[in-house]
């Protein structure tokens, strides 16, 4: 018997449909929103006004590809945490909607644990244990799992996450929003070891981003009094310089993850892993380290409805629906260690 599951993103600013059979994304659109770019980061209520205009869109998109029919689904899941309160209701209210006419089961999937199961998109897969390291706009985390439903955080940062310092770090050298794959970009021309940035001493496997961001304003400051063109005619070095100590802040979290739990099973997930720094630098530290390391596609590394619909298979086949009375989150955790 086929199991055909349309699942919604809609968490900050990105408005996404998918379709899944059988453990297969058959169709995945997503529709960015170039709204916020004039402000230098995502407008709220800007954001759940322009899902409210591309959800419909999108989701008939997603069907058509797919070649599977409303009737044929068999259950709808959508986003339920964290992530904008505005924009998480406009995708709540329209699954629920859907769900109630057509009759069928509704799915509530956690964002966090999408981004980790959408390393099942695909293939090679990995192998149960194994460690996520997952990088977001939001969310720093290390996670151990277990299972497609059992999940722990074992690391996470303290205060900003590793795509805020990237963002952050591209607003203080004038660069535009989305800031972080502009980095990316000056990095592969630039010397990584250009310039020295400190790396925080937090124990454990926690992380912290903020005194790295304060420690680039003051460098970028000091500089810039000096000789107000520095910032123009070095922005390659600096770009290279800060994603090469973000890099080497997560990876060496990980590989002392690795090495507390043994487990030679290693991910990547989130905004970040689109990075091709990290995506190079998983693969570096895997040769190194003996491990056997798997990164998702592009269009399943941001937000995207695709590892929504992989999290809700799973949670299809165990059985976990929710009723029409749930309500979406803003601030929802995983399970902590």
């Amino acid at each position: 018997m086929n199991t055909s599951i349309l699942a919604i993103e809609s968490s900050c600013d990105e408005t996404s449909a998918a379709v899944i059979r059988n453990g297969e994304v058959l169709s995945n659109f997503i529709a960015n929103q170039k709204v916020h770019e004039q402000y230098g980061g995502v407008v709220p209520e800007l954001a759940s006004r322009a899902h409210q205009q591309n959800i419909i869109p999108v989701v008939e998109a997603a069907l058509k590809k797919s070649g599977i029919t409303k009737e044929e689904l068999n259950a709808i899941a959508f986003t339920q945490s964290p992530g904008l309160i505005g924009s998480l209701l406009v995708g709540c209210c329209f699954a629920k909607s859907l769900a109630l006419g057509l009759n069928v089961p509704l799915i509530a999937v956690h964002h966090m644990q999408a981004h980790v199961l959408a390393n099942f998109i695909g293939s090679p897969k990995p192998v149960f244990p194994f460690l996520c390291l997952t990088v977001s706009g939001g969310h720093t985390q290390i996670v151990l799992v277990e299972d497609y439903l059992k999940m722990k955080v074992i690391g996470e940062t303290l205060d900003d996450a590793a795509g805020e310092a990237f963002d952050k770090t591209a607003k203080i050298l004038g660069l535009p929003y989305p800031g972080g794959p502009l980095i990316d970009k000056y990095a592969k021309e630039g010397d990584p070891r250009r310039f020295s940035f400190p790396e925080p001493r937090i124990p454990g496997l926690n992380f912290s981003f903020s005194g790295l961001k304060t420690a680039i304003l003051y460098f970028v400051q000091d500089q810039t009094e000096r000789d107000p063109d520095f910032i123009q005619n070095n922005m390659a070095d600096i770009c290279a310089s800060v994603q090469h100590r973000i890099i080497t802040i997560l990876m060496n979290k990980l590989v002392k993850a690795a090495k507390e739990t043994g487990i030679k099973e290693v991910c990547i997930a989130g905004g970040v892993s689109a990075n091709s720094g990290l995506r190079k630098a998983i693969a570096d530290y895997s040769r190194k380290y003996g491990w056997n390391y798997y990164i998702p596609e592009f269009q399943y590394c941001t937000d995207n409805a695709g590892m929504i619909s992989m999290t809700a298979y799973y949670k299809y086949l165990a059985g976990e629906f929710a009723d029409l009375t749930v309500s979406p989150s803003a601030r929802s955790s995983m399970e902590r260690d």
